[in-house]
């Protein structure tokens, strides 16, 4: 259905919204799309470095398991 819009449809679309809503709540709606964005990706970040450290923890202690229980 939405798959034959067109630009001409989406033009149509983007007028209606900005005549509906206003400029000033279009530009505070997009600023706050912007800061959402921005913290998924420093949250996805994070959990990479998070991933990453784990990974590096387990990679520092190479000693058998069987040598651990007798030290």
């Amino acid at each position: 259905m939405l798959n034959n819009i067109g630009l001409p449809g989406l033009l149509l679309i983007a007028v209606v919204v900005l005549v509906l809503f206003g400029r000033g709540k279009i530009s505070s709606l997009m600023g706050e799309v912007g800061k959402g964005i921005t913290a998924f990706k420093k949250g996805v970040d994070e959990g990479k470095q998070e991933l990453e450290d784990q990974a590096a923890e387990a990679a520092k202690d190479v000693t058998p398991e069987d040598k651990k229980d007798k030290a």
